[in-house]
């Protein structure tokens, strides 16, 4: 396939998050009503920039749990002797991290091995002054961290919330979706078998991750039809993995959450660039406390002392930075890269062989025209190597173009396709884009002209939540005295996702909080000693 006259991008190798949290889930349920809807050709677009309110969510039990564990860090008292914290990535989970120390009163010292703030939600902008992200970051109802985290920053008004739906392109028929319109009153969900999801809670959810999607299902007795038509679509959202790989327990956590919350399952779109509308404000809050943030410091090697605790970090430029306390925010697969090979053999270190990160791929495609088949939201492909993906130019505020279209699609699984070339994801892309949108897009190029476009490939992303993977997740704190841990990989109930790296960082904060007698002692001594050395 030839495009002339086309801008195209480098690669750029970049973590990408799994934010996508049960948004097909509650569609399962016998909680929504069904319809199918078509899109007359030429006709006008169903929505345009129609933003709903902020959801009711504040006096939720999630929402106010969360909100007490933000407070706490307010509350404790001022350290005698603040710690210098190094947190090596400025992710979610590292920012979180340094964000609550922050308010802890202790001084964060954020080492990013990039150029740009964000990790899995980094974006960057081209020549032509336009963005392109590492992934399609979706914001739900079901996120407390990370809503009170927006509430504290004081930036709720960035959030684009959309109605509250889900819609799902029909395979079988081009140019037609299936949409989900959410009752005020949710049934309960006993046509797909999630009774016993309920009734056994959180001990049950976490006693099916010895089996896959597709064994749960078969053992349940859930139709075939179910599972191909939400069940595919909700593990590749959750986990860019087919129901035949997917642990059971991300799908049942993802679940619980939307039959226990009424606007879990509400989405909201950020109003611009992830780097300057959500992170600069946590760095912004940071550095107000004292806190400090090193770009373009990449961590080369955990250099140790003769007890095995971390003497200091080593940068790839060959700085040195020492702190009291040390915090790894990088990826599960980065860290496993410079873990020191004195700990390789500890039980906590060793079960992260299990945690393999899984690659995807985010295109961005710029049209010469405003495409007429798509929404003011999410949508659900259904194809075999597409996602979900939506028309950036009418969805989110920064990016919103009257006269062409810029759809963001999530290609996965992406394995196959991780070391193929751009042009051919391209040409891969064009031609399932040409079923959803048979009257205006068609792979050779006969209809909608590709102006340009930005291929965003992770060759390791979130990790792959296949079975028995949650014993291997780690939890914070670290039998290394001293070193801990923030990820949404880390133990906490959220999984892989942005609000797992928020409460990621909440939990290893305050796991340096409870440990911080001992931690400022081993601190007041080695000033001694340094200082009878000096």
């Amino acid at each position: 396939m030839h495009i002339t006259d086309m801008k195209r991008s480098s690669n750029r190798l970049a973590s990408w998050s799994s934010d996508y949290f049960g948004q097909v889930g509650a569609s399962a349920l016998c909680c929504v009503k069904k319809r199918e809807i078509k899109m007359r050709p030429g006709g006008p677009l169903r929505v345009t920039c129609k933003d709903y309110p902020r959801p009711d969510i504040d006096n939720t039990f999630n929402f106010l749990e969360a909100a007490a564990l933000s407070a706490s860090f307010r509350s404790a008292p001022r350290p005698n002797r603040p710690l210098q914290v190094v947190i090596a990535g400025a992710g979610l989970a590292g920012l979180s991290t340094a964000k609550y120390l922050a308010d802890l009163g202790h001084k964060p010292i954020l080492l990013e091995a990039r150029d740009v703030l964000g990790g899995k939600v980094a974006a960057w902008k081209d020549d032509d002054g336009d963005w392109y992200e590492t992934g399609l970051h979706i914001f739900f109802g079901a996120y407390p961290n990370v809503q009170n985290l927006f509430g504290e920053l004081g930036i709720n008004d960035r959030l684009q919330w959309k109605e509250h739906s889900m819609i799902f392109a029909l395979p079988n028929k081009p140019g037609q979706f299936s949409r989900f319109d959410f009752m005020e009153v949710l049934p309960a969900p006993l046509n797909v078998g999630l009774l016993p999801a309920i009734v056994g809670g959180q001990a049950y959810v976490e006693a099916q991750d010895g089996l896959t999607v597709k064994e749960w299902m078969c053992k349940q007795g859930v139709p075939d039809r179910v599972s191909d038509e939400v069940f595919v679509a909700m593990s590749k959202a959750l986990n860019f993995i087919n129901p035949e790989e997917l642990s059971m327990q991300c799908i049942l956590i993802a679940l619980n959450r939307f039959l226990q919350e009424k606007h879990g399952s509400k989405m909201a779109f950020l109003d611009g660039n992830p780097p300057e509308r959500l992170c600069k404000p946590i760095v912004d809050h940071v550095q107000s406390l004292g806190g400090q943030l090193q770009l373009n410091s990449r961590l080369q090697k955990i250099e140790l002392n003769n007890d095995g605790t971390v003497k200091h970090f080593l940068l790839a430029n060959g700085d040195i930075v020492e702190g009291d306390v040390y915090v790894s925010a990088m990826p599960v697969d980065i860290l496993k890269l410079v873990l020191p090979q004195e700990w390789k053999e500890v039980s906590y270190f060793k079960k992260l062989e299990k945690l393999v990160g899984v690659p995807v791929i985010n295109i961005h495609i710029w049209f010469d025209r405003k495409l007429k088949n798509t929404y003011d939201h999410l949508l659900f492909s259904r194809s075999p190597i597409l996602s979900v993906y939506a028309d950036m130019s009418v969805t989110c505020k920064e990016y919103y173009d009257p006269n062409r279209s810029m759809l963001e699609l999530v290609f996965a699984p992406a394995h196959e396709w991780i070391a193929r070339s751009d042009e051919d994801i391209l040409e891969a892309t064009l031609k399932e884009l040409s079923k959803l949108f048979p009257d205006e897009i068609a792979d050779d190029g006969s209809k909608a002209k590709v102006l340009k476009y930005h291929v965003v490939k992770t060759p390791r992303s979130v990790y792959k939540t296949v079975p028995n993977c949650e014993p291997c997740r780690p939890l914070q704190r670290s039998p290394i005295k001293g070193f801990y841990l923030s990820g949404d990989y880390t133990k906490q109930k959220y999984l892989a996702s942005m609000e797992g790296a928020v409460l990621s960082g909440k939990l290893c904060a305050q796991a340096i909080l409870q440990d911080y007698s001992l931690l400022a002692a081993q601190a007041g001594q080695n000033e001694v000693v340094e200082a009878t050395f000096a």
